[in-house]
């Protein structure tokens, strides 16, 4: 089970209609157009057709399956004295005094030009549950992170 900001959500949803009602469509015409045209072992529009068609496949079904196990979470019922799903977190990397924001999302919604990092990173699952003024340590590739946790607000 995954839970999704309620706009995260709505982008997906958006992303699955338009892949089945326009682009699977479009696709498959394109299929079978090049298709027509005879010989498919030597047809790169054919095996380019096929590959389009296989990755809008690919795409509409991972996303039926994200949007089957996904709930819409209700942020009015998360805790609002320490960092949970949907928190934006202001911290200081103790080792050389700079501070970040970030918000916690789930791994759907993960883009780091944005500020928003999954729960499952490093950085995350140190952070979570922690309240303001505790110390969080997350295990990076460069080794153990101190994180003092500065503030917690929700948008």
């Amino acid at each position: 089970m995954e839970y999704l900001s309620k706009q995260r959500y709505d982008e997906l949803a958006a992303e699955l209609k338009h892949l089945i009602e326009d682009v699977y469509p479009k696709a498959a015409e394109d299929l079978a157009e090049m298709s027509a045209q005879g010989d498919r072992s030597d047809n790169a529009g054919y095996r380019e057709a096929r590959r389009i068609q296989g990755k809008t496949i690919s795409r509409i079904r991972f996303l039926q399956k994200v949007l089957e196990h996904s709930r819409v979470i209700n942020p009015d019922v998360l805790p609002k004295d320490r960092v949970s799903l949907l928190s934006r977190v202001e911290f200081t990397n103790l080792s050389t005094n700079t501070r970040m924001t970030f918000q916690i999302v789930s791994p759907h919604e993960m883009d780091l030009e944005a500020g928003k990092i999954s729960l499952q990173s490093p950085i995350g699952t140190a952070l979570m549950g922690k309240k303001v003024g505790e110390i969080a340590e997350a295990q990076a590739p460069s080794g153990t992170l101190r994180l003092r946790i500065e503030n917690i607000t929700f948008e």
